[in-house]
This record gives C-alpha cells, sequence and structure tokens, in this order.
C-alpha cells in the first residue's frame, strides 16, 4: 500500500484537493482511504462519504495534533493495509505551525492557499519546509504577480519541493500531482521509520490542567520573552 501525508493549515483546501486529487486517479472504487487527523471537529467525512471514499476520522483535543499523529499512524496504516487498499492518504491540520507530520521516505504534501498572504511561507515553518510538494490553491482569485511572488516565498523556505498550483473547484492542476503520487514506494508498516522534524516540545503544567497564571504555577517546559526598555 502506497502512503501519501497531507498537511497545511485550516481551509487551505486540503478536503478539496484530495477529493479532486482521487477523482483524477481514477482508481477502482474502496482502494484509496483516507484518515483525517483534525483538533476538535470537522465536517469533512460528509464530502468524503458522499464520494464513496471510505474515511476515518480522529480529534487530538487537548493532545497536540502533532503527537497525535505520530501515535496514531501506525494503526491507521495497519487500518488501510486490512482494508485492502492501494493506497492511503492522511490528511492532517497543522494547526500551530509547528506541526510536521511527515515521515522520512513517504511522499509529503503541504497544502497552501494564495489567499492566506505573501508571507504566509515564512510563518508556517517545518510544516512547509520539509515538504516534498507544496501545492497552492484558490490562485484563480489573485493576480499572475500575487502568484509568482507567492511561490518565490515559497522557494526562500523551501527550495527542493515542487510546488503545483491546484483548483480545489475545478481540479485543474491535480492531473501533474496524481503523476507524482502513482510513483511512491508501498509499504506495510511505518514503526521504526522517523520524523522529518521533532514534535513541539512538551510537557508544562498548563498542558496537565493548570489554569492560574504566574510563576509558582508555570512548572516544566516554560519559554518567556525578553523585553526590551523603551
Amino acid at each position: 500500500m502506497k502512503l501519501i501525508t497531507v498537511a497545511g493549515p485550516p481551509s487551505s483546501g486540503k478536503t478539496s484537493v484530495i477529493l479532486k486529487l482521487i477523482e483524477c486517479m481514477d482508481m477502482p472504487k474502496g482502494s484509496i482511504g483516507v484518515v483525517k487527523f483534525d483538533c476538535l471537529t470537522s465536517f469533512d467525512n460528509i464530502s468524503y462519504e458522499e464520494a464513496d471514499i471510505p474515511i476515518q476520522m480522529g480529534f487530538s483535543g487537548k493532545i497536540c495534533p502533532d503527537h497525535y499523529f505520530v501515535s496514531n499512524i501506525e494503526d491507521a496504516v495497519q487500518w488501510g493495509l486490512q482494508s485492502d487498499f492501494d493506497m492511503l492518504i492522511t490528511e492532517s491540520a497543522g494547526l500551530c505551525n509547528r506541526c510536521s507530520p511527515y515521515i522520512k521516505g513517504i511522499l509529503s504534501i503541504c497544502v497552501i492557499d494564495n489567499l492566506s498572504g505573501v508571507n504566509t511561507p515564512r510563518k508556517i515553518g517545518p510544516m512547509l519546509k520539509f515538504a516534498d510538494i507544496v501545492v497552492v490553491t484558490k490562485g484563480d482569485i489573485v493576480s499572475q504577480a500575487e502568484r509568482e511572488v507567492f511561490a518565490f516565498n515559497i522557494k526562500q523556505v523551501n527550495l527542493s519541493a515542487m510546488i503545483i498550483f491546484i483548483n480545489g473547484i475545478t481540479g485543474q492542476g491535480s492531473f501533474l500531482l496524481a503523476k507524482h503520487l502513482q510513483k511512491t514506494a508501498d509499504i506495510h508498516t511505518v514503526r521504526d521509520m522517523k520524523l522529518r522534524f521533532t514534535t513541539p516540545a512538551a510537557i508544562c503544567s498548563y498542558c496537565t490542567g493548570e489554569t492560574k497564571i504566574g510563576e509558582p504555577y508555570q512548572m516544566g517546559m516554560m519559554k518567556k520573552m525578553e523585553f526590551k526598555k523603551i
């Protein structure tokens, strides 16, 4: 089974890209499954179910989404194998811009949209920096100049990544992405494989339920700012 990891900021168009991608690949029904990792809630399962695509959804809740992905990805792979999929696509929302749910040796795709601002690529962090392919959506709404500046800023963060513009409504550009997915190697487990980047530091007192503010209550992984005198 082939494994693909897709990540990106909320509302960047990840689900639309995946749906158009699967449609473009024209593989037999039931041969591609999707596992979606999110924080609190999502209604994307409706879109997948309407397209007759097997879907599993998991919500991290109080747990860091990156940690949640790592602790569940092997189970997701085994579900895909037991379901006899030819391909499993995981979708993960990069809700803190620090997360990077990418595994060495597994094709990794970051989805970002042109409407988020030309400087957005410089703000996302490892989720963009360590991606193999960067998919840019909503490019039809901005000018050619804005698309070029956006692509330039992506290259400033990740020089080696391939940039593909995809229209989430029409599917334009998804054929090019599909060609790269079909070249990926088959896997039977991700056990003992390594992440491309470390997960966020943890745990602090607020991670474990503390709500009071003040240094006496701040223990564990804490970080202080340095305020300059004006």
